[in-house]
């Protein structure tokens, strides 16, 4: 049995949570395992003494939703897993989060910032999208071929579905890639839309959310990679 994480409030009516569970489930199938998925609230790491929970499960996923009801419990949790090795897979509000704590924890960017929790800091890593991506499905190229992303894929030109308002800051896109935390693919425009953290079992972080086009017959390959790297 692979056991996983989701960290964020879970919102049944809100597609891409009720999407991810089963996208999961898609992918499971596909492996021939099984798995099980259980949602955390942010608030519950407010204090890091409460992560010890999540050294439990095989994988971790940074669920999409943000703001979250804890911006420190979200951060803290993503330091916890980065750190250890867990895999670890962040779609939408997660991709924000994880270049957020990178910023933070490993740049040294201590007051670096999301817009959805302070749009007037000076240091916004995360800032609010020129032309909003909600419901949008639109072109990526995968540009790093020793990727794990690219492994998954197989290829460099591909279509995801996007929800999202805010993205990475371009003006702390190369800052971010040279301190390690790598961007993997771009858009039309040669902004960040997947970031990869290389020598860590699987650190993940879409832009778009590859849960919401994923089907039985069709499961996403990054989920299923995701999932295959839970294998202990």
């Amino acid at each position: 049995m692979i056991e996983i994480a989701v960290i964020g409030e879970y919102e049944p009516d809100f597609n891409p949570h009720s999407s991810l569970n089963k996208a999961i489930k898609h992918s499971a199938n596909n492996l021939g395992v099984e798995t099980s998925v259980k949602w955390f609230s942010t608030e519950m790491f407010k204090n890091k003494k409460n992560l010890e929970p999540i050294a439990e499960y095989d994988a971790v996923w940074i669920a999409p939703g943000s703001p979250y009801k804890s911006l420190v419990g979200a951060l803290n949790c993503i330091q916890y897993v980065r750190e250890n090795n867990i895999p670890t897979f962040g779609t939408c509000g997660g991709f924000q989060h994880l270049v957020l704590e990178y910023a933070r924890n490993i740049m040294g960017i201590e007051e670096s910032q999301h817009a959805e929790y302070d749009p007037y800091s000076s240091k916004l890593i995360i800032n609010k999208l020129n032309c909003s991506l909600a419901g949008k499905k639109l072109p990526i190229t995968i540009t790093n071929k020793q990727s794990k992303v690219f492994s998954l894929y197989n290829e460099t030109k591909i279509e995801e579905k996007y929800y999202c308002n805010f993205g990475l800051n371009p003006d702390y896109q190369k800052k971010i890639d040279k301190a390690g935390l790598k961007v993997v693919g771009i858009d039309d425009t040669q902004e960040a839309r997947i970031i990869e953290l290389p020598n860590h079992k699987f650190y993940i972080g879409t832009l778009f959310v590859p849960q919401t086009r994923s089907t039985n017959e069709k499961p996403h390959p990054l989920i299923t990679g995701f999932i295959k790297a839970a294998y202990r």
